[in-house]
């Protein structure tokens, strides 16, 4: 493919069909202009390689220009926002901060990195969490001292416990981690419950109470009559 035509640079091409031109005159003599007449005092042609001193501030620009659309590396620290519906843990921004220093990563394409990552990152967790919590809960429904067709009766015990020793932040964690499912914090529960049970039935027995009696802690003491 021919080069595009440039006429400023590019020499004249002959034009098809036209006669040759005549040999070209005699040139002037040095110093003279057209019709033999000297050129006026103080104008010099340019030299070779000098061009014109004006270009040289825009060439300048452009070489400036092209040097800050270079890519710009990794800043001295990474300032990231959070995306919309997702929380930045500190440590794992902090894990991340340093292999995108290692990658040289400037600011702008670390965020957009981050912005992909973290809610991808965040609907993994959520799902794993999730899966945890219903294996807890059917793990409790079979399990073989309180679960089963006694389910429902066991935990109203358990609840018992609950109700008795729980303050309020412990039903919070309870309640937001999902463990007030998990079979081992029932079986806590329930075994607690049922002992309050017991001890309140043998307690009850023969019309008197003997939970104040202090031979109940010494039961295998010689010194009990």
């Amino acid at each position: 493919m021919p080069s595009p035509e440039n006429l400023m640079t590019d020499p004249a091409a002959p034009n098809q069909g036209a006669p040759s031109s005549s040999p070209a005159a005699n040139p002037p003599a040095t110093g003279a202009g057209e019709g033999g007449q000297p050129e006026p005092s103080g104008q010099k042609p340019a030299a070779e390689g000098q061009g014109d001193p004006a270009q040289k501030p825009a060439e300048g620009e452009a070489a400036k220009g092209e040097k800050d659309d270079k890519p710009q590396g990794a800043p001295e620290s990474y300032e990231f926002k959070a995306p919309e519906g997702v929380t930045l843990d500190d440590t794992v921004i902090s894990a991340f901060s340093e292999v995108a220093k290692t990658l040289d990563l400037p600011q702008d394409k670390a965020q957009q990195v981050l912005d992909k990552m973290a809610p991808a990152i965040a609907s993994r967790h959520a799902e794993q969490f999730a899966a945890a919590r219903t294996e807890w809960t059917n793990t409790s429904k079979a399990d073989k001292e309180f679960g089963g067709d006694k389910l429902s009766e066991n935990l109203a015990v358990a609840k018992k416990a609950l109700d008795a020793f729980a303050t309020p932040e412990l039903r919070t964690l309870l309640e937001d981690s999902g463990l007030g499912n998990h079979p081992e914090v029932i079986r806590m529960f329930y075994r607690t419950g049922k002992a309050m049970s017991e001890d309140r039935f043998v307690a009850g027995q023969g019309g008197k109470s003997n939970q104040a009696d202090p031979r109940r802690l010494y039961g295998a003491s010689n010194m009990n009559p």
